[in-house]
């Protein structure tokens, strides 16, 4: 894949984040993506995987904002998100996958509602009430189940949470 390639294909994964669609990513959008995960699981915000997923969510905000935020202005912009995620993922697109890890893990505590691990319905749901297509969202809850027994785990979302920034579209 070529450069200007790459910088399209990061240019589009900005929509996944700006959650309220003003242009730019900011704190609010990741509580806001916390609000909508928490309302389609009914865990309540004050609960204990709730405080977690908000906890998550800033953190990966933080991290976001670490490696993106070049002005320092508490917003990434399209061009920054662009220029940044493609000078950083490129080289080492599990570095992504990390800063993403605390929000992973929290989401993953919500979307286990039986005890016994996440279903690839429940990552479905997840992606599903981030703005997901349902079509996708469907093919990512299966293909994410790898070894075929019912649970999807952390280490393999984290990992395919990162090969969608580096690897190229279908045509």
């Amino acid at each position: 894949m070529d450069s200007a390639e790459y910088e399209r294909k990061i240019a589009s994964r900005f929509a996944a984040f700006d959650q309220d669609g003003n242009g730019y990513i900011d704190r609010e959008d990741f509580s806001s993506a916390a609000a909508k995960l928490l309302a389609e699981f009914s865990v309540t915000a004050r609960s204990d995987k709730g405080q977690d997923l908000y906890s998550g969510a800033e953190a990966f905000w933080q991290g976001m904002a670490g490696i993106a935020d070049v002005d320092g202005d508490q917003r990434v912009t399209r061009q920054e998100f662009v220029t940044s995620a493609v000078k950083r993922l490129r080289d080492n697109p599990k570095r992504f996958g990390e800063i993403a890890r605390p929000f992973v893990h929290a989401v993953m505590r919500v979307a286990d509602e039986d005890g016994r691990g996440v279903t690839p319905a429940a990552v479905e749901r997840v992606l599903g009430a981030l703005g997901v297509d349902a079509g996708i969202a469907a093919a990512a809850g299966a293909a994410l189940d790898t070894d075929g027994d019912g649970r999807i785990g952390e280490d393999d979302v984290l990992t395919a949470f990162a090969a969608y920034y580096v690897t190229p579209e279908p045509n």
